[in-house]
């Protein structure tokens, strides 16, 4: 039987896109619920998920680069950052 997760806070990103909008980006991992777990032992992170502040799914592309899913827009909106840990 698989656990459940815990979605856990890491950081925030701000990014922009090419007309200079602003996306806050929250970024999150699942982590297994403890309470769950019968053995101890290592816990892996899992991979990162993404969120912007508004609740619009984020994809990372590449270091310092995102792509935002917002409603009407066919394609996601690329978004940059020049946080120096992504860039």
């Amino acid at each position: 039987m698989r656990g459940s997760n815990v979605r856990h806070y890491e950081q925030t990103h701000i990014g922009f896109d090419e007309h200079g909008n602003e996306y806050v980006i929250d970024e999150y991992h699942d982590l297994p619920d403890l309470e769950d777990l019968q053995h101890g032992g290592a816990i892996s992170r899992g991979l990162p998920n993404f969120k912007t502040r508004d609740g619009h799914e984020v994809e990372r592309l590449g270091p310092g680069e995102f792509s935002v899913r917002v409603p009407g827009e066919e394609r996601g909106v690329s978004v940059w950052t020049h946080d120096p840990e992504h860039v």
